[in-house]
């Protein structure tokens, strides 16, 4: 996973893609970046504030993952 805390970083949010592209059929969530297909789909054209939302989510739900 990144290092990206979206709560501190400043500048651009990175894509959280680490090239392991598999949905995991029971959370719906990529088990490389913990995004939902909607959040992959959207990033391209996502805001940068929109992108630092996704950040929280995926690390909240790594949190509970691990």
């Amino acid at each position: 996973m990144i290092d990206f805390d979206p709560a501190t970083d400043t500048g651009k949010a990175p894509s959280p893609c680490i090239s392991v592209c598999r949905m995991h059929p029971q959370t719906g969530l990529c088990e490389g970046c913990f995004r939902t297909i909607d959040e992959i789909a959207m990033w391209s054209t996502a805001t940068e504030e929109m992108k630092r939302a996704v950040w929280v989510e995926i690390r909240r739900r790594q949190e509970a993952v691990f």
